[in-house]
């Protein structure tokens, strides 16, 4: 197998810190949290992040969506700095335990550090085998555009050959997310997104409409693909929607064609594209191996990516994707081994 070349992936997105911990359903009806939900803290969530730690026994990981999914790929690889991520933390203590992580990882951490805000964290309330995710952003909230064009950062740009990030990135960064995209379009290279969650697509699809054009890729679960069908009237079944996402509006980049990857859970993952849906089915793994379903969608997309860029075709992509997938629902949070055992 090819190895790949530093800087060849770039991603852009919250860097978080999770803080996890098993919590009953008496803890998610106080806070009116949905199982399996992931959505931004509001105001009556606040108080619910200290809470965890004073009460529950709790994890710390590196987290949010984009980096979960740069830190997979970087393991699928096993070449250090084979990939770049691009955020914004705090001046603190949990900034430099991501950074850390990142590092330990293999990944090559960019971040912005600004010091009027903390760094972002992410409630992860395991309950049973689901989980809900209600991300505080901080700092993450606060990425600026003059950290990409910053000659450091903006060679990376140069370097990659695909880019990723999450609809989680578009409520703020979305004039970063357009610059990455041009940049992309006018050298011929492959931008990558994810709709990341069903409320984003509703509350904020203006900003998603703005990049949709530029992707080549796009990633989601039945419930976001089901929540585009239902913003844009592209119908009411999953296939069905799937590949009228395809050939949605205008694709700025003709020289290739949309590919669509909707992952259902346990039942077969769905690839759109050039006028017909494809499915693969996923390796079940028993109940009672099943330790924490967090990162599941993202690793999969870091799975998938880490042979997208090798020049892989789709189907070994979907079987990278799946055994990361498989792999990590069986540790607790988005941790791995120290290398993958992936033929």
């Amino acid at each position: 197998m090819s190895a790949p070349r530093e800087h060849i992936l770039l991603g852009m997105g919250n860097p978080l810190l999770d803080i996890s911990a098993d919590v009953p359903d008496t803890y998610l009806e106080k806070y009116g949290i949905e199982r399996g939900c992931a959505c931004l803290a509001d105001p009556q969530h606040l108080p619910l992040y200290e809470e965890m730690v004073e009460t529950f026994r709790v994890d710390y990981t590196a987290g949010g969506a984009t980096q979960n999914t740069i830190r997979v790929a970087q393991w699928m690889l096993q070449r250090p700095h084979a990939t770049t991520f691009v955020g914004c933390v705090g001046d603190d203590r949990f900034g430099a335990m991501q950074r850390m992580c990142g590092e330990k990882d293999g990944v090559n951490i960019q971040y912005l550090v600004d010091p009027t805000e903390a760094t972002g964290t992410c409630a992860v309330l395991v309950n049973g085998k689901e989980r809900s995710l209600i991300a505080n952003l901080g700092a993450a909230n606060l990425y600026k555009s003059s950290h990409l064009s910053s000659p450091t950062v903006w060679s990376l740009v140069e370097a990659a050959q695909f880019f990723y990030f999450s609809s989680f990135f578009l409520t703020h960064g979305l004039e970063s997310a357009v610059m990455v995209c041009k940049h992309a379009v006018e050298n011929n290279k492959t931008i990558i997104g994810n709709l990341a969650a069903p409320f984003l697509i509703e509350f904020f699809k203006e900003h998603l409409f703005q990049v949709f054009p530029y992707w080549d890729f796009i990633f989601g679960n039945e419930a976001e693909c089901m929540a585009f069908g239902k913003t844009l009237g592209l119908g009411t079944e999953v296939k069905e929607i799937a590949l009228k996402m395809t050939t949605f509006g205008e694709k700025l980049n003709s020289r290739r064609h949309r590919v669509v990857v909707i992952t259902q859970g346990p039942e077969p993952t769905l690839v759109a594209t050039e006028g017909k849906v494809t499915e693969y089915p996923v390796v079940k793994i028993p109940a009672d191996k099943i330790v924490d379903t967090n990162g599941a969608g993202d690793s999969f997309v870091g799975g998938f990516l880490s042979q997208l860029v090798r020049g892989k075709g789709i189907d070994e992509c979907v079987r990278a994707g799946n055994y990361a997938a498989c792999t990590i629902i069986q540790r607790s949070g988005c941790s791995f081994p120290e290398r993958p055992e992936f033929p």
